[in-house]
């Protein structure tokens, strides 16, 4: 599989368009947990919006079971904000947190984010694996 780069970019607030590269990161195979990703200056500080999904999407059933049994709260240690977005495909939680300057440990605190959420979702996974038929009427 080929390296993926991901770019942070400034979104304008106003405008809602993409202004400058922030910086780039080489996250490895989390990487396919997240939807997108952008920051946004905010008073005096700069905050990032990601959203965090499911690697593959998933059926009907799959997606009130993986809401219902998904923790949010082992992702909550490591952003400032964590929330269920209900208009997308698949599960999706937006997650903000402070840009960090550092290249180095910004890159170290998406991978924390993604691993934190692989992990739930993964256990997610496996506790849903039995319920099918208590999501199908």
């Amino acid at each position: 599989m080929d390296e993926t780069i991901i770019v942070i970019m400034l979104k304008d607030k106003q405008t809602g368009f993409l202004e400058k590269e922030l910086c780039s990161y080489h996250l490895g195979e989390q990487q396919n947990m997240m939807l997108n990703i952008y920051a946004e200056q905010i008073e005096q500080k700069m905050t990032v919006f990601m959203k965090l999904t499911c690697e593959c999407d998933v059926e009907d059933w799959e997606y009130n079971a993986i809401l219902d049994y998904y923790d949010m709260e082992t992702v909550k240690p490591f952003v400032d904000s964590i929330e269920e977005l209900e208009e997308e495909y698949n599960p999706v939680w937006l997650v903000t947190f402070p840009f960090l300057e550092n290249q180095q440990e910004m890159e170290q605190k998406l991978c924390t984010i993604l691993q934190a959420h692989q992990k739930e979702l993964y256990s997610v996974y496996e506790v849903i694996a039995e319920k099918k038929d208590d999501y199908i009427e």
